[in-house]
């Protein structure tokens, strides 16, 4: 609409007609016989109101449609791409390489436990919300490590625990063979099981069973949140 508001001076021309029409609104106005002599003021108030009505509605339609609109986008830019099974095995390598790591700065005299801390904090999901569920291998007193603090001490070792510090074995290899991974549908957690071997400084090989758990953080890494490992049956 592109009448506003205002008042309209009709003509003596147009009092010889009982109605006229205004183009650009396309309401016809009727103007009773009694009232032709006399000129009068027409208030166009209703072609303001149409108008603004109809532009109010527009933009309201549309700030709708964008906040209809709006959550799918967030949601989209938010969430973490699905986990891999090629993800999983790259966490898995790393991880290995962050106990020889361990080892090697431990037998530099370094500060292996720093190092420890990093690995630590690197792969487990310890500093999120998540439950973090991690039965080590050499654990018979304190089986399940719930918190940072007791997964370092089995990595480093803790004078007067059972603790000697498994990482600080050390070990100069560890190699993995995944029995297979399954990914939820969701693509949000991933549990791998198999068998990972430690090569120790002699050479000789240790095998251990393993079951591993993944989810990922806001950034997109994979973190530890089951951590299950033992050593194989054996009958003698």
């Amino acid at each position: 609409m592109s009448v506003a508001a205002g008042v309209v001076e009709v003509p003596d021309s147009v009092y010889s007609k009982r109605a006229f029409d205004l183009p650009t609104s396309g309401f016809l106005f009727t103007i009773p016989d009694s009232e032709i002599p006399m000129r009068k003021y027409l208030v166009v108030l209703v072609l303001a109101t149409f108008s603004i009505s109809f532009v109010a509605c527009s933009d309201a339609d549309s700030t709708a449609q964008a906040d209809d609109a709006a959550p799918t986008t967030q949601a989209s830019e938010s969430a973490p791409a699905a986990i891999t099974q090629q993800e999983v095995a790259s966490a898995q390598q790393a991880w290995g390489e962050g106990i020889v790591e361990i080892g090697q700065a431990y037998t530099a005299d370094g500060n292996y436990r720093e190092v420890a801390a990093d690995h630590v904090r690197e792969f487990y999901a310890y500093d999120s919300d998540a439950t973090v569920l991690f039965k080590p291998t050499l654990a018979a007193e304190d089986q399940f490590r719930g918190d940072f603090d007791e997964a370092l001490s089995y990595f480093v070792g803790t004078e007067g625990t059972e603790d000697s510090g498994f990482a600080i074995a050390p070990y100069t290899d560890v190699r993995w063979e995944n029995e297979g991974t399954v990914v939820d549908e969701d693509g949000d957690m991933a549990v791998a099981m198999g068998n990972y071997f430690f090569t120790g400084t002699d050479g000789n090989e240790t095998k251990v069973e393993y079951s591993f758990g993944y989810i990922k953080d806001e950034d997109g890494n994979l973190k530890i949140v089951l951590h299950h490992s033992s050593l194989p049956f054996s009958p003698n």
